[in-house]
């Protein structure tokens, strides 16, 4: 029995890439985003390549539902800077989850993606939607239970 001694890697046209939907209700923020980020990486298929964008496409469905864990939810707090002088802007996770709440997800999972332009790119996998109404029917994506 002699066992290949190559290493195989697969690019995106080799690799199928199929669509998933995710209902966040009652889901803990951290251990979502987690999940989603393994599943938009690829992690989960054998074919996993480090340098290739090889994952799936995930639809998040009710993200204003979503929970967060402990004084979070006093403590937390998003930052963002203008790039003028004194430009640095700084919002609690209360105000966001009632702004937008979508981008309390989006920031989790992105925060877990690789931070250069196939992290950029794989972002592009995640759509996050407030309420149980989303425009990817056409995709069917399969229900995934994290």
């Amino acid at each position: 029995m002699e066992l290949s001694s190559k290493t195989r890697f697969f690019t995106q046209e080799n690799v199928d890439q199929k669509w998933f939907v995710v209902d966040a209700t009652g889901k803990t923020l951290g251990r979502i985003a987690s999940k989603i980020a393994h599943i938009i990486r690829g992690k989960h298929k054998p074919t996993f390549t480090p340098n290739a964008d090889l994952g799936d496409f995930v639809v998040v469905i009710n993200a204003e539902k979503v929970v967060v864990t402990g004084k979070r939810q006093e403590l937390k707090e998003y930052y963002h800077n203008t790039l003028y002088p004194g430009g640095a802007r700084f919002e609690s996770i209360k105000d966001v989850a009632k702004t937008k709440p979508h981008m309390m997800v989006e920031h989790a999972v992105k925060g877990m993606l690789p931070h250069n332009r196939l992290g950029r790119r794989m972002i592009k996998k995640l759509k996050v939607y407030v309420g149980s109404e989303h425009p990817h029917s056409a995709q069917m994506p399969e229900p995934l239970s994290l």
